[in-house]
């Protein structure tokens, strides 16, 4: 009976404690606590290797980070062949096979991970000494067999081939070629055809030039006093050999200048792997970081985010979409994705595109502000309870230059981030209008609707690799080639004495824009001599170019054109060009047909000496010359400016187009020729 009114008791003040609290309105924030992080103690060996100890003795245990910290590496026709040197270095060394490794680290009851940019390893405070040499006869005595290449290319090339089946692998592949480049270290693709180049030889000497103790940092975390783990670490790493290594530097990769929309076409796919993304400059331990990591968090960070709560809850479109905004020291990136159903493909694109909008437009309430933060906190600190973050955390601090209390002041500047501060970063990292919109899926079915987010209505398509290719090109036959169409677009202009014997020829073309009446006239004299002048009413713009020099005029504003540009103009003003590939190193490749305009033509592609492409289309049946596809270079970047050509007709014995349709960028303007006079013998003079 007793135990029963006791009971009762509890319940009834239990229940008086609930009737107190007012669950209407969201409990007020504490302060942010203090995080305990012990200081880090270091010495370096005289080799140049840093050591850093973080002494923790709640458990019996130690824990080594040994971190090479070298550039990225591009590594071209055999890559993924770093990765693999780093797994090779747990499979020997001079004087233990992989299987005397295996028992030795079971032996202890250790943990031990090679990768190609360091070694985690990890005991009980007892097993210290026998940890240190097994991981410094790795270190200083790996040597790799050629049997366990063999078993790990064997291995990859079984992981490769799963991807290329996977749709989700396919997106991350190609999403990264689009945002980094094919010739970045981050975008660069393995295959199998690479993985299979890669040799014994080339996976030594990365460990032979990588492996030292000049780029190398070591993190002890543990159980151990300073005066011991010193002791110890010389007594095991002094002998490693300090070398010098060399830094690499690549081409920064650039957002695109509009959305760029770009598939991976894969007939049997019911679904779609949505991805919008782009590179940013965001550095690691940037003022900005933390502002990020809590604008990422609202818009697609966890499960409460806009996107999943958009995607996933509201509309039903997906089980999960995400967002992320990465630092990096070398480029960083954002990336949103998602995977739905082909018919909501498009929709899905619009719902991340606006979620995007919102936050640049300052669309955040102090709820998701206040969730994001409490989500980030509770990451931050249950990660405290990993050894290896408390490494990562004096490592990071070392390498990154950060703020000796970076991580201790985490939670306090994590606090202080304000909503003003979100919208900040958001209008800074987060942009809608200059990204790469991926979609790996059915082209049947989602293609046509993709069109829209394009301004030009253009759809990139590419391999699962991020190799570009045009679906639209079909076979040649055999016995076509460059020359050939080049020669036979000679004759239908009236044959090579009658092109020779036209030494200049000056064009008059009108048409409108926007509404505003374009007068363009256009003189060109052999060799390379050009003057174009333009008229638009509010805009009057004079190019030239006197075979060495040239010059912009825009209204009244003049400006030099200088390197590239000046190189392009000189190849765009060269009357003729066809006829002088050779001497100005332009080579020229077919590369299939192509569908222009509802006919067949040939592809001839222009390589450049700078490196470009410039693109030539001739119709198949007539031979005529029907698009030009060049690079134009400008302030805001670089464009594809192409030109259509129709309606020829004859002038001084040679056929000329007399319709023009130019589209650059999301410009276009249809003009006609009003005139075309040749030979008129225009000074030299004229085109200065």
């Amino acid at each position: 009976m007793n135990n029963k009114i006791l009971i009762i008791i509890i319940f009834l003040f239990t229940l008086s404690l609930y009737a107190q609290v007012d669950r209407s309105n969201m409990p007020e924030p504490g302060p942010a606590p203090e995080i305990q992080i012990g200081d880090s103690e270091s010495f370096t060996l005289d080799n140049g290797l840093k050591v850093f100890l973080v002494k923790n003795d709640k458990l019996p245990v130690v824990s080594f980070s040994l971190v090479i910290d070298r550039d990225p590496i591009f590594e071209g026709e055999k890559a993924g062949y770093v990765s693999i040197a780093g797994q090779l270095l747990r499979t020997g060394t001079k004087t233990r096979s992989k299987a005397d490794i295996d028992e030795a680290v079971d032996f202890i009851g250790a943990r031990l991970n090679t990768s190609a940019t360091g070694i985690f390893a990890s005991s009980l405070t007892r097993h210290t000494e026998s940890l240190l040499e097994l991981m410094s006869d790795i270190v200083l005595n790996a040597e790799f067999k050629q049997e366990e290449l063999d078993k790990i290319i064997k291995q990859t090339l079984s992981g490769l081939k799963a991807q290329k089946d996977d749709p989700n692998a396919i997106a991350a592949n190609v999403r990264n070629a689009l945002v980094f480049g094919l010739d970045h270290p981050y975008g660069e693709q393995v295959t199998e055809e690479t993985v299979n180049n890669i040799t014994l030889e080339v996976c030594q000497s990365y460990y032979t030039e990588y492996f030292t103790p000049s780029i190398s940092y070591l993190a002890i975390v543990g159980d151990i006093e300073k005066d011991d783990a010193e002791k110890l670490i010389k007594k095991y790493f002094d002998g490693w050999k300090a070398k010098d290594v060399s830094k690499v530097s690549y081409k920064k990769p650039q957002a695109p200048l509009v959305n760029k929309v770009s598939l991976v076409d894969r007939p049997q796919s019911v679904q779609s792997v949505v991805n919008v993304s782009y590179p940013i400059d965001l550095k690691i331990g940037s003022e900005d970081v933390i502002k990020t990591s809590v604008a990422n968090m609202i818009l697609g960070g966890y499960f409460s985010s806009k996107l999943n709560s958009n995607l996933r809850e509201d509309k039903g479109y997906t089980y999960g979409a995400r967002s992320s905004i990465d630092s990096d020291e070398l480029i960083g990136s954002f990336s949103a994705s998602t995977q739905v159903r082909n018919s909501v493909t498009d929709s899905t694109i619009t719902e991340i595109l606006s979620e995007m909008k919102k936050m640049r437009s300052g669309d955040i309430t102090d709820e998701e502000l206040e969730l994001a933060k409490n989500f980030l906190n509770g990451n931050f600190s249950r990660s405290l309870e990993s050894p290896q973050t408390i490494a990562r955390f004096a490592l990071n601090i070392e390498r990154y230059n950060l703020p000796k209390d970076y991580y201790k002041n985490y939670l306090k500047n994590l606090d202080a981030v304000t909503k003003e501060d979100v919208i900040a970063v958001s209008k800074k990292y987060i942009k809608p209008d200059e990204a790469h919109i991926l979609v790996v899926g059915k082209g049947d079915e989602v293609a046509n609707n993709l069109k829209k987010f394009s301004l030009s209505g253009k759809i990139n398509y590419y391999d699962i690799y991020g190799n570009e290719y045009d679906p639209s090109v079909k076979k040649v036959d055999p016995g076509i080639t460059v020359d050939s169409i080049i020669d036979r677009w000679i004759d239908v202009q009236g044959g090579r004495e009658k092109l020779e014997s036209i030494k200049d020829v000056q064009t008059t073309l009108k048409g409108q824009v926007q509404g505003f009446e374009v007068t363009l006239t256009l003189s060109r004299k052999i060799p390379n001599l050009l003057h174009q002048e333009l008229d638009a009413v509010v805009v009057k713009q004079t190019t030239s170019f006197n075979g060495e020099v040239g010059k912009q005029i825009t209204n009244g504003q003049e400006s030099l054109i200088e390197g590239k540009q000046l190189d392009e103009l000189k190849l765009q003003a060269t009357m003729n060009l066809f006829l002088h590939y050779d001497e100005l190193g332009i080579t020229p490749s077919l590369k299939g047909i192509k569908t222009i305009n509802g006919k067949d033509a040939y592809e001839i592609e222009l390589l450049l000496p700078s490196g470009k492409k410039w693109f030539n289309y001739y119709d198949v049946e007539s031979g005529y010359k029907i698009r030009e596809i060049t690079t134009v270079e400008s302030p805001q970047g670089s464009f594809d400016q192409t030109i259509d050509m129709s309606d020829y007709r004859e002038v001084g014995g040679v056929l000329f187009p007399h319709k023009l349709s130019q589209q650059l960028g999301p410009q276009s303007i249809e003009l006609e020729v009003a005139e075309i006079k040749v030979n008129q013998d225009l000074s030299d003079g004229f085109f200065n």
